[in-house]
């Protein structure tokens, strides 16, 4: 009898993201999808992608293998914005470009991480975290949420109590799932403590620029530099461009690119450079995001009036001051797990709160996406979430 080799033990802790698999189950025509956390199709600008297309490949170079910490011209670029954001230089030496910002919250997690270490992240979190510390073999603890993010103030009092964590991973601007932003004085606050107790602040931020009334407060970057930040132009440009990046202190740099050489040795060039392309013309990227926010506000704004014209008092929402979601939480006992298949019978999906954090307090809440449909398809999902509400009231009674 033929033995079947095991795989490795690391795999026996880690769960497929509930996200995933959700989007796998709504991908027919007649569902409405709130779940995935996806841009616009129609607001990617596909044609300014070709003209950049167009412009790399007119060099052979393009397609040519890269350097392992991605394209100079990009990490310039980058290093220029991040500057502007932080209010302190960026040197290129201290951006690492990746296949995406999943990749770089991996290659971080290998730096930073060994089994055992504790890593501290947001209740509910960002499940493609979870997962990527739960492989890493974290020690995982979740600090609550709060309306204006993190609490750090609770974090400080178990860092008091004796929790020696080495990273702190966080979404300060626009919350996923949560949608809220942290506040300037929490900012300030986590990398005080991040400076006091020497651990790292990861600090994920896709969304930073798809604020709708006001730009969100400087970066925790700012407060300190204990911080390594994340970002993607997957959020603004599109995601097949499959380019992210990491901005670090140099030997956190130093570390991400030994790793990645193992793992994919460079990017794309070509991508990168297109990239490049897109982020150094400020004219029109400034327009673009401007079309981009304001498209995204309308239709934030359409999600949450229709939700409250519907459910009245019966629910709460989230505030949308950016990024691509809401957090709405049923005060009448609904269940939204248990929701969930009526909901995908009557035509709408979600996300079910417990798959950002499983603790019962979150089992009446669910993750809402805004952006990658228009208003008055949002209408109709919430019409049709409605309707599922009240079937699932009926079979109960």
């Amino acid at each position: 009898m033929t033995t079947i080799p095991s795989l490795a033990r690391r795999l026996d802790s880690v769960q497929s993201s509930a996200i995933r698999d959700l989007l796998a189950l709504t991908a027919r025509d007649d569902v409405i999808s709130l779940a995935g956390g996806l841009p616009a199709t129609e607001l990617i600008p596909a044609q300014r992608v070709r003209e950049a297309a167009a412009a790399v490949l007119s060099e052979p170079q393009a397609v040519q293998y890269g350097e392992t910490p991605g394209w100079r011209g990009l990490r310039e670029v980058i290093a220029g914005r991040e500057s502007d954001a932080i209010g302190r230089v960026v040197d290129p030496s201290n951006v690492v470009v990746t296949h995406g910002s999943q990749q770089a919250l991996t290659l971080v997690a290998q730096a930073l991480v060994d089994p055992g270490t504790v890593v501290v992240v947001d209740e509910p979190a960002y499940t493609g975290a979870l997962q990527v510390f739960s492989i890493a073999g974290a020690d995982i603890h979740a600090i609550p949420i709060a309306a204006d993010g993190m609490d750090t103030y609770e974090l400080e009092r178990r860092l008091a109590a004796g929790l020696r964590p080495a990273l702190v991973h966080t979404v300060a601007n626009f919350h996923n799932p949560r949608g809220v932003t942290m506040s300037h004085d929490k900012r300030a606050h986590l990398a005080a403590l991040a400076d006091r107790y020497g651990f790292w602040i990861l600090e994920d931020d896709p969304y930073g620029e798809i604020w709708f009334d006001a730009p969100p407060s400087p970066p925790i970057a700012a407060h300190s530099d204990r911080v390594v930040r994340l970002s993607s132009a997957s959020k603004i440009l599109a995601p097949a461009l499959r380019v992210g990046w990491m901005v670090a202190p140099k030997r956190v740099c130093d570390a991400v690119e030994l790793l990645k050489q193992g793992a994919d040795l460079c990017g794309s060039s070509m991508t990168q450079q297109m990239t490049a392309e897109m982020l150094s013309d400020t004219s029109w990227l400034g327009m673009h995001l401007e079309r981009l926010r304001s498209a995204y506000g309308q239709r934030a704004t359409a999600l949450r009036t229709a939700v409250e014209a519907e459910f009245d008092d019966r629910v709460h929402i989230s505030p949308a001051d950016g990024g691509m979601f809401v957090w709405l939480t049923f005060r009448d006992g609904t269940d939204t797990t248990a929701l969930l298949p009526t909901a995908l019978e009557n035509g709408v999906a979600f996300v079910p709160g417990r798959a950002f954090a499983d603790a019962p307090q979150y089992s009446g809440a669910a993750r809402l996406c805004f952006a990658s449909s228009a208003e008055p398809v949002l209408q109709e999902a919430v019409r049709r979430l409605k309707s599922a509400h009240a079937d699932t009231a009926h079979t109960l009674s």
